[in-house]
């Protein structure tokens, strides 16, 4: 194995227990099992890589969601293997923190770009380029979320490798003075690594929780809350514009790096 693609194309089985052409041309991201399992049901597909790092499912439609885990790290490596299948786009279907008043829980948040504190995305480009999504797929995600009569918010998210940063005040102050409207964990490493590697993408992330203030800090009782209201619409809206898009989209990539 000599080649970034010799090693994708050999590890993407061992992480996610699935063979390469059994993963569709389109694909959701996301890091919570509830979505994975929700998805199988819908479509009535098998969940596979039980037991393996990732776990994935695919619908007859050639849509294909991914649970990659939490953590940049982890998304980064998600969007290496996926080098091995070129798919033609990848939506991330993520939480975030709202960091302000018009990010309310269970809002959405189409981010126009991510600040890189995460780190990792500096092992694949220069600091001083920005994580960018494909302009093309964000514009397809907010006429779904528009059609389905949902508020959407717009802006730059931060992404952290810091889980537990909620009683940081010194870093909430940093947050406030650089104006983000969110904050999570993965959103810059999928904008940066997808880009390195030539692949489509974007983020739909959900607001779960209101960090800024000790009574809005995620718990597992308001995360459940979120999940039981807003992840069905959530995954809702991403089905429907990663199964779209090829037909009635614009074409997302129509030019070499």
């Amino acid at each position: 194995m000599k080649t970034k693609l010799d090693i994708a194309k050999s590890w993407f089985p061992r992480y996610t227990g699935t063979a390469l052409d059994e993963i569709g041309d389109y694909i959701l991201l996301t890091n919570f099992e509830y979505y994975i399992r929700s998805f199988a049901e819908r479509f009535d597909c098998e969940v596979k890589g039980i037991g393996h790092p990732m776990q994935t499912a695919t619908n007859d439609h050639g849509l294909s969601i991914i649970d990659f885990g939490m953590g940049s790290a982890n998304a980064a490596t998600i969007m290496d293997l996926l080098i091995a299948r070129d798919p033609k786009g990848v939506l991330f279907l993520g939480k975030c923190g709202g960091l302000k008043h018009s990010a309310e829980i269970g809002y959405f948040i189409l981010p126009i770009a991510a600040i890189r504190g995460e780190g990792t995305s500096d092992d694949y480009i220069l600091p001083e380029v920005p994580a960018l999504p494909s302009f093309k797929l964000h514009k397809f995600v907010s006429n779904k979320i528009i059609e389905h009569g949902y508020e959407y918010r717009t802006g730059v998210v931060y992404s952290t490798n810091r889980r537990i940063w909620e009683w940081d005040e010194d870093f909430k102050d940093y947050l406030r003075e650089i104006s983000v409207i969110g904050i999570d964990m993965e959103t810059a490493t999928i904008f940066v690594v997808g880009h390195v590697n030539q692949i489509a993408h974007g983020a739909l992330l959900l607001v779960s929780d209101t960090p800024m203030t000790p009574d809005g800090i995620k718990t597992e009782e308001s995360d459940r809350a979120v999940t039981e209201k807003f992840a069905d619409i959530h995954l809702q809206i991403g089905i429907e514009a990663m199964t779209e898009i090829g037909d009635k989209g614009e074409q997302i990539k129509h030019f070499t790096y």
